[in-house]
């Protein structure tokens, strides 16, 4: 994984940080809301949503499962706080976007075939493709529900950047499946495509807290660009485990990312590169998309085309891209008024992002 850079001021306090500890706060603070909500849905929806959650297992029975990083709730309850509010303050903010999370994998799931999520088979595959769709736009109405019935101003506010934030999630995932069937994509295009599906809820989740806490559009704003950017390197590691992550760890297949033919950043970087090995995955990979046929390909022929992408040097462009994105997001906080401690926090926050297994 890339190595976080040393050179913010708030570095030596955010190695203090206990990060689980953040998440943990983010995940028990926004658990007992996120569930409330849940249960507003008409049956079965409520008990799939339970599923995807890691409530119960496929039988109904009470599950301890693996919920995700909690990264966005840990994020909003920070930035509540980067705006002088107290922490429960983004609670509303962490579920709304936590429930709009969960929304995109509800549909992404089932967009990609995906079978596996947190070691666990996806909505989709359990309950079906009608649920997973009408679960996933279940929670999409309940985010801007729970933000609406707080009924002031900055709930007005924080619902207008969560809609925002989720068009341009959609954006994302449609330039993400578009791009499945072309030859080429720029590595400009790449990012768009990210900042879109990844950046724009994760700029979103470290906003909503400070809106909801009475914060100008100034400070918002800063806080926005840090979610953005973080986003960029959150995914660009993303990229990485999805082609050498370690099934164990991600709950994925080997190869993932190959096996759905995604023009991720490592693939668009090393077919960008030049040089021999360049060529030779671009021809394989023209060739995928004639033939358009991976149900007979073997584990082989999925590592052959990851070596040729980290051979070519993809591997190591999105590394170095991880990094920049990573201090592009901590520097952004240096335009923020807030107690020290919780800019600590935030930088911690963005090293865990860069330096994660999973």
């Amino acid at each position: 994984m890339p190595t976080v850079p040393s050179a913010n001021p708030a570095e030596h306090l955010a190695r203090t940080v206990d990060i689980v500890a953040l998440l943990e706060r983010g995940r028990a603070m926004s658990t007992p809301v996120l569930r409330a909500a849940v249960d507003r849905l008409a049956p079965p929806m409520n008990t799939v949503s339970s599923y995807h959650f890691g409530w119960i297992d496929a039988q109904g029975r009470p599950a301890e499962g693996d919920g995700g990083k909690a990264v966005r709730p840990a994020l909003a309850l920070l930035s509540a706080e980067a705006a002088g509010a107290a922490p429960e303050v983004g609670v509303p903010g962490a579920v709304a976007v936590e429930l709009v999370h969960n929304f995109s994998l509800l549909h992404d799931d089932l967009m990609d075939g995906d079978e596996q999520r947190r070691h666990r088979d996806t909505v989709w595959k359990v309950h079906g493709p009608a649920q997973a769709i009408l679960v996933g736009d279940a929670l999409f109405a309940l985010a801007n529900e729970l933000l609406l019935e707080l009924g002031t101003v900055e709930a007005g506010r924080a619902t207008r950047r969560l809609t925002t934030a989720t068009r341009k999630l959609i954006d994302g995932q449609a330039q993400d499946i578009s791009y499945e069937h072309r030859e080429r994509v720029t590595v400009e295009e790449c990012l768009e495509m990210e900042g879109n599906k990844t950046g724009a809820l994760l700029a979103c989740a470290a906003s909503i807290g400070a809106v909801l806490g009475g914060a100008d559009d100034r400070t918002a704003d800063a806080l926005e660009r840090y979610g953005y950017h973080l986003g960029l390197a959150f995914q660009a590691v993303d990229d990485i485990l999805g082609i050498w992550g370690d099934p164990e760890s991600t709950g994925k297949q080997t190869w993932s990312d190959l096996r759905q033919r995604k023009k991720s950043l490592p693939v668009v970087a090393a077919l960008a590169a030049g040089g021999p090995a360049s060529h030779r995955l671009g021809e394989l990979l023209a060739a995928d998309v004639k033939s358009n046929d991976f149900e007979s390909f073997s584990e082989e022929e999925f590592a052959a085309r990851a070596a040729l992408i980290e051979a070519a040097g993809g591997r190591d462009w999105t590394s170095e891209e991880a990094r920049r994105q990573h201090a592009v997001a901590v520097e952004t906080l240096d335009a923020v008024d807030m107690p020290e401690q919780v800019r600590a926090q935030l930088t911690a926050l963005a090293d865990f992002v860069v330096v994660r297994n999973r």
